[in-house]
């Protein structure tokens, strides 16, 4: 998943089994890597049918090439 900070225009990559949660723990302040960024919302998602499949787009993602691809499809 990817959010994106409403306070600092910046992206937050990540990847979860519960894209719901994750995204109310991310606004509430409860992720520590993004706490002081908040509010965000939810701006790109993709299914994967594992956690390592998932782990492993996730770090794509994260590439130059990977934000490159994003910015093209947000």
């Amino acid at each position: 998943y990817v959010l994106k900070s409403l306070k600092d225009n910046k992206l937050y990559i990540g990847w979860t089994n519960d894209i719901k949660s994750r995204l109310a723990k991310h606004n509430a302040g409860k992720v520590f890597a993004t706490k002081s960024r908040v509010p965000f919302v939810l701006v790109y998602i993709e299914g994967c049918l594992s956690r390592e499949k998932a782990i492993k787009r996730e770090k794509i993602l994260k590439t130059g090439f990977g934000i490159k691809y994003l910015k093209l499809r947000i």
